[in-house]
Order: C-alpha cells, then sequence, then structure tokens
C-alpha cells in the first residue's frame, strides 16, 4: 500500500465508464490494456454488449454459465396461503388463492419466498441468464460476460465477472454505460474511474450524471474527452467547476474511427499513440494519489 491507504500503482483497479453509451469507454480500455506492454487483467462488465474480446481476439481458455436460483412450487405440499406472494418484493411469484405462478425473469433469486413458505412447497431451483468467458491475449488476461438474450438482469452477471478481479494485479473494468445498477455494481471497489465523454451538449449531461453517481459513491474520478476538438471548453467548465482533472483527450481522427469499425486497435491505426496511453496511465496514478486532496490541476495527456 502507499500514500492514505492506496494500492501500489501496479495492482490498481480502475473502472472505465461513462454517461451514456458510445463516448468510447471500450476504445479507451482495450488500447490502455495493451499500449501498457505488461500483464494486466481487463473485466468487460459491460454484459449486455461485451466486445472488448473483438479487439484483443483473445484465446478462450475457459467458460461457465451464470444462473440465479429461482422458486420451484410442489403443487402437492402448496397450501394455497399466499405467503410466497407477498413475501417477494419483485413480484416474482404471484397467486390469486391458486397454484403460484412464478415469473423466473423477474426473480432476484433472494430467496425470501422460501423462507416464507411455512409448508415447505418452495424449492430453489438454477435458471440460467447468462455466461462469463475468460482467455489470453498476450499478456492480457480478458475476463467478459454475456446476459442471455431476453434476460432483464445484468447485475448477477456483472457480480460473476467482478469474481475475476485480482488485488494482486493491475485491473482494468470496462463498464456498462449509464448511471443506473450495472453501472454501480461495476465501478464498486474500484480505485479510481475513468469518465469517458464527448464534447457535445448530450456528452456534458451526462458526464454530469455519471460525477454525481462517483460522488455519491464517495470514488475519486478523472475525465477522458473523446473526439476532442474545439467543443472542448464545455467539458473544461464543468471539469474545473467540479475539480475533476482531465486525464487525456483524444482526437476526432477518423482513422481511429475506420480502425474501431473494423476491429482494429487505435494504437495500432495511428503511429504515436502507445506512449499517449502510457502517459494516461500515469496521470491515472497521479490523480488516484491526489484524490480527496482539493486542487485545480488538469493533468493532460494529448493525443
Amino acid at each position: 500500500m502507499t500514500g492514505a491507504g492506496l494500492p501500489d500503482k501496479g495492482t490498481l483497479h480502475i473502472a472505465i465508464a461513462s454517461g451514456k453509451g458510445g463516448t468510447g469507454k471500450t476504445t479507451i480500455a482495450v488500447n490502455l490494456a495493451r499500449a501498457l506492454d505488461r500483464p494486466v487483467r481487463l473485466i468487460d462488465a459491460d454484459v449486455e454488449e461485451p466486445n472488448a474480446h473483438l479487439f484483443l481476439k483473445p484465446e478462450i481458455r475457459a467458460r461457465a454459465e451464470v444462473s440465479l436460483l429461482v422458486p420451484r412450487v410442489n403443487a402437492d405440499l402448496c397450501t394455497r396461503s399466499g405467503d410466497c406472494a407477498r413475501a417477494c418484493r419483485y413480484h416474482a411469484i404471484v397467486t390469486f388463492g391458486t397454484l403460484p405462478l412464478v415469473f423466473p425473469e423477474l426473480c432476484h433469486g433472494c430467496g425470501a419466498c422460501a423462507w416464507a413458505c411455512r409448508a415447505g412447497a418452495i424449492e430453489e431451483v438454477p435458471h440460467v441468464i447468462g455466461t462469463v468467458y475468460s482467455g489470453t491475449a498476450g499478456l492480457i488476461e480478458l475476463v467478459w460476460g454475456t446476459l442471455d438474450i431476453g434476460q432483464p438482469m445484468a447485475v448477477p452477471v456483472i457480480r460473476a465477472v467482478k469474481r475475476f478481479a485480482d488485488r494482486s494485479r493491475l485491473t482494468l473494468l470496462d463498464c456498462p454505460p449509464g448511471t443506473s445498477c450495472p453501472m454501480v455494481t461495476a465501478v464498486r471497489g474500484s480505485d479510481f474511474v475513468v469518465l469517458v465523454t464527448e464534447p457535445t451538449p448530450f456528452g456534458l449531461h451526462d458526464l454530469g450524471l455519471a460525477a454525481e453517481t462517483l460522488q455519491r459513491l464517495d470514488l475519486p474520478c478523472g475525465v477522458v474527452i473523446n473526439r476532442s476538438g474545439s467543443a472542448d471548453r464545455l467539458i473544461e467548465r464543468f471539469c474545473a467547476e467540479r475539480g475533476l482533472p482531465i486525464l487525456m483527450r483524444v482526437a476526432d481522427d477518423r482513422r481511429i474511427a475506420e480502425a474501431y469499425s473494423r476491429g482494429i486497435l487505435a494504437i495500432e491505426a495511428v503511429e504515436g499513440l502507445v506512449p499517449r496511453f502510457r502517459d494516461l496511465y500515469d496521470a491515472i496514478v497521479s490523480a488516484a494519489g491526489q484524490a480527496g486532496r482539493p486542487s485545480g490541476d488538469v493533468l493532460h495527456a494529448h493525443v
């Protein structure tokens, strides 16, 4: 441990998030992981739309299903008391004086219905909702999850991929966009959060929501401006007012967009980006070390 209880920079857990989709989270995550040229674990926690593996093309070494325990009612034992339905906060099990109806898609797997059933008519059985994959791509250990089509709850799959987080090594987490439960679940426990935004009114609005969420979670953060250009002042003003460091600016470069569309890393398509992403890592380490101290400093790694 170093500084004010912060892990050594080689074991930092860095979450990469955004207030909205399409800002470039994955672009930052995969290029940073590759540019460091050192052992790093990258966890793609955007389980509804994981795509880090499309760029890193890992050799898949393991996969495991993710399941929730959902109720199954034994009709021979059920007394139709309705205790199970009254105990369920999520309306995943309902009864109208009849045999209870179970809606697995609404179930959070809390077990309250089975606990409430005095007749012992409910058993909990696995209900598969997704899959976790792990593999390697050079020095990168990649873990990603996929939520099955039609399943509404991403949080259990996110928790499953986060179990691969290792406090003994540098870990990057590519988080779901937005500020709802999936994003909050993904960023919890991180040492620092990188918020990726774009210099547009929509980008600014959603950056504000994400920054407020992290403030409530007491998580330090900094900002990467993607598609940087003449409109950056929108983001600069906001960051200055909130005391948020600007860690990096990624130019609005057509070559980066074309590389992305082909599943190619930006650092492989544009010469000179590798040291810029290494500068980003140094800026993150510096900002994480200063977290909690009032500062007007802005750290820049220009691209």
